[in-house]
């Protein structure tokens, strides 16, 4: 076969011509996983003794190239096409039928004792599970375990706390830190809690969740050879028809996937705000100098890798609306959306992965605080009057913060005008005990 041979045939040749929407295939990943199930479903089919052993390792063989990418540009089909993934399914078996050579048919030897209904979305169930568990899982580990240390490294830097934008009562840079850590520690944990039902694949319900045409055996033992050759937990469903007719695994995934976007953004935008400046802003840590800033501006120094952090999680939530839309499209037996919600879920897994790992590597780990900055604010800030009121009541310490702000004089030269003793002053005023009230 030449060079510009292409492999597939006439069912994906007339996808082709249907559906010139995007020019964007279905994910790389899909198209392994398919690979991936047709193996192990040619050597299943042979074990059963409904498939000509011969015959049937030709396939796997064949199939086991296209899990391992080495024909990804035999896959033309435009992600935008019909909804069952039935054209890329019949994409599939065509090119693994031309690999495995004379004699093996797309559909009664390829297809055996599967339907695009139930092959197609196991494809798109192993394809994230792989992705998430391997890439996404490992990334947000690296993210937190970088939090995690910068909050052990600013454990006692004392910086003003804000609410609504405006001063707060003191808190420890480290405490913000710690704070991130846990929210992408429990992004993670949101992840690792769907990745058991996102491992429930329909393979056996061939077209409606009924089985039939496939060997009562065959679905149980190619999800078993899948999952001991990838120690992924793959299973069957608690019901083979909700498992048909439903994507549910995926929308609740995605609905993971948009929560850790949302701390994203928080994180990112608190990392921005810190380091705004150095001269008009807040310059409380400095981060990273990665490139210039600026083409007019000399000397600028631009959060880039934060602003890419908040692109990424914008899209992350906009895949999220339109994966909500897709999952309402199950209509009786089958959902009819299997390559959008694969095309934007399998995006969100790889952005999200890359993002965090250049967050960790490119940003937090670069971080430096600035501790006079910060105590300075924390000293300047007139709302440590809190502090005062257990000795002297809100009213009067409202009143000592009202005067310090007109006079622009610290509170404590204003408290103790007002005849607060000295020794409260010592004790309700320190900075580091304000940001841990309960130690010792």
């Amino acid at each position: 076969m030449s060079g510009d041979a292409h492999l597939w045939g006439a069912e994906t040749d007339k996808a082709v011509a249907n559906f010139p929407v995007s020019g964007e295939p279905i994910p790389a990943a899909v198209v392994h996983w398919l690979g991936r199930i047709k193996a192990a479903a040619a050597r299943v089919n042979a074990e059963l003794g409904v498939l000509d052993g011969d015959l049937a390792e030709r396939i796997a063989e064949a199939a086991d190239a296209v899990a391992a990418g080495q024909h990804d540009a035999h896959f033309p089909v435009d992600v935008f096409q019909t909804g069952s993934g039935t054209s890329s399914n019949m994409n599939a078996n065509e090119v693994i039928a031309a690999l495995a050579g004379e004699g093996v048919h797309p559909n009664d030897h390829v297809n055996l004792g599967q339907s695009s209904n139930d092959v197609f979305p196991s494809a798109v169930h192993l394809a994230a599970l792989d992705r998430a568990a391997n890439g996404l899982l490992p990334a947000l580990d690296r993210l937190a375990t970088s939090l995690a240390t910068k909050a052990d490294e600013f454990a006692d830097v004392v910086k003003a706390g804000r609410t609504h934008l405006m001063d707060a009562v003191p808190v420890t840079l480290g405490q913000e830190f710690a704070g991130y850590a846990s929210q992408v520690r429990l992004g993670s944990e949101r992840v690792q809690s769907v990745l058991g039902r996102l491992g429930q694949i329909p393979l056996g319900g061939t077209a409606v969740g009924t089985g039939l045409n496939t060997h009562p055996r065959f679905a149980a033992g190619v999800r078993e050879r899948l999952a001991r050759e990838t120690a992924l937990p793959i299973s069957g469903p608690d019901d083979r028809f909700e498992a048909q007719a439903a994507r549910d695994a995926l929308v609740e995934t995605s609905g993971a996937l948009n929560t850790i976007a949302v701390s994203l953004t928080k994180i990112a935008n608190d990392v921005r705000w810190m380091g705004s400046g150095p001269r008009a802003g807040l310059a409380e840590i400095a981060l990273p100098e990665l490139q210039k800033g600026s083409s007019i501006m000399p000397g600028k120094v631009n959060p880039v890798i934060p602003e890419v952090v908040v692109q990424v999680a914008a899209q992350v939530i906009g895949n999220h609306t339109a994966i909500t839309v897709a999952g309402m499209q199950g209509n009786f037996e089958l959902n009819v959306t299997v390559p959008l919600l694969a095309r934007n879920l399998l995006q969100s897994i790889e952005l999200l992965s890359s993002a965090c790992t250049l967050f960790a590597e490119r940003c937090i780990d670069g971080i430096v605080a600035d501790e006079a900055q910060c105590r300075r604010y924390a000293e300047r800030t007139l709302i440590v009057a809190t502090a005062l009121n257990p000795y002297v009541g809100y009213d009067t310490a409202a009143e000592i913060v009202r005067e310090a702000a007109a006079t622009d004089r610290p509170v404590r030269d204003v408290a103790r005008d007002r005849g607060v003793d000295e020794s409260v002053l010592d004790e309700a005023l320190d900075l580091h005990r304000m940001t841990r009230p309960h130690d010792g």
